[in-house]
């Protein structure tokens, strides 16, 4: 892991508890998983540190254990896109892990978080030997398309309440973030630099939100209630 606070440097090997939060691990079999665990590695991270650059080579395929992550495109020369938020139990990065290139995006910490790291050589071994593995990551890809044609939707939404709705229900998102559950650990601040509103808009939306009764939100984070409702076009936030 390169970043410009020393990630690698502070790398260390997996707890079993941190082992077992890897979604597909339980795919591999026993000689699989042992491969794969003695090449992880994970590393606390700051908020503001890089986990991936624009135009840095690829080293890892990357796993977010706890925390919260933004992918976007704040160092490139186009207009700044926030493409995705990151929560628990997510892996990303495996389009550009397959094609050995450079990043195209940066992935950043909204806050403390810990984040495991597979080798690229150790992950093209397990495509080559992994059914389960395989299998894995042909869903991953497939979730990770449908996450960006609803990202791209989301940009043309103008209503705010139903831009912040589709935003929520996009981590929690069971495939791509399993370790989320039903509460996620999120600010309000947070929630709007993921969002691209301020956190006075934010905070209106989510009172409609949970005045419509999709959502709970709690101390330090929020409850979903009604994923179907936060992923529906014609929410009724407003009734």
């Amino acid at each position: 892991m390169t970043t410009k606070t020393g990630l690698r440097e502070r790398a260390r090997a997996l707890t079993p508890e941190e082992m077992a939060e890897i979604p597909w691990m339980g795919l591999l079999t026993p000689a699989e998983q042992a491969h794969a665990q003695a090449a992880l590695v994970v590393s606390r991270v700051d908020p503001g540190d890089h986990i991936c650059r624009v135009g840095r080579p690829v080293t890892y395929w990357f796993g977010l254990v706890d925390g919260l992550l933004k992918m976007s495109n704040d160092d490139s020369r186009g207009p700044l896109i926030t493409f995705t938020g990151i929560a628990p139990g997510g892996w990303f990065g495996e389009g550009t892990v397959l094609k050995r290139e450079t990043y195209r995006y940066n992935v950043l910490a909204l806050r403390k978080s810990l984040v495991a790291g597979l080798p690229v050589d150790t992950f093209h071994w397990l495509l080559d030997n992994s059914i389960g593995f395989n299998r894995f990551v042909m869903r991953q890809l497939n979730e990770r398309l449908g996450q960006f044609i609803a990202a791209r939707e989301i940009d043309r939404i103008t209503d705010p309440d139903v831009r912040v709705a589709r935003s929520v229900a996009n981590l929690f998102h069971p495939g791509l973030f399993p370790g989320v559950g039903q509460v996620l650990r999120i600010t309000q601040q947070e929630l709007a630099y993921l969002v691209g509103l301020s956190r006075q808009r934010v905070n209106e939306a989510l009172a409609s939100l949970q005045h419509a009764g999709v959502i709970a939100v709690e101390y330090g984070g929020l409850r979903v209630l009604d994923l179907d409702a936060l992923q529906s076009t014609g929410l009724p936030l407003r009734p």
